[in-house]
């Protein structure tokens, strides 16, 4: 599955590893330790949490691949795509063990806004519009 989301945004996407922080459902939360730097001021980020074997994860990550590869508006192009596995970081296990697939948008100034469910009977299209109207607000 990671292979083929690389090959639609190679570059946007960015699987990360045991990290120290903590996050909450519907809570801003400090992402300042997730990287030594802070992201460019016009970077745009979408997390998907998740984990291997979670059908939904899957489902959700397929829809994902799709919505970032369609070309007509609203594109998220200038959109990047973080897929962290839960497993991983002992704070996200334990934030996100009985939610999982959570999407949140990152803040520029490192804090973190966890976005509406998104129901696995959503289309491509819908779903592409949906995560568009997360970034314009």
């Amino acid at each position: 599955m990671a292979a083929a989301l690389a090959a639609v945004r190679p570059s946007s996407l960015l699987f990360l590893s045991r990290q120290s922080t903590t996050t909450r459902r519907r809570v801003f939360s400090p992402l300042a330790s997730l990287s030594s730097s802070p992201p460019p001021p016009n970077t745009r980020t979408l997390v998907l949490y998740s984990k291997p074997g979670c059908c939904l994860c899957d489902g959700l990550k397929e829809k994902l691949q799709a919505a970032f590869s369609l070309s007509n508006p609203p594109t998220l192009h200038d959109i990047d795509l973080q897929v962290r596995d839960i497993t991983t970081n002992p704070d996200w296990e334990k934030a996100y063990q009985y939610e999982i697939p959570v999407l949140a948008k990152l803040h520029s100034d490192g804090t973190q806004e966890i976005l509406p469910r998104l129901s696995p009977r959503l289309g491509v299209e819908l779903v592409q519009k949906k995560i568009a109207a997360a970034f314009t607000e």
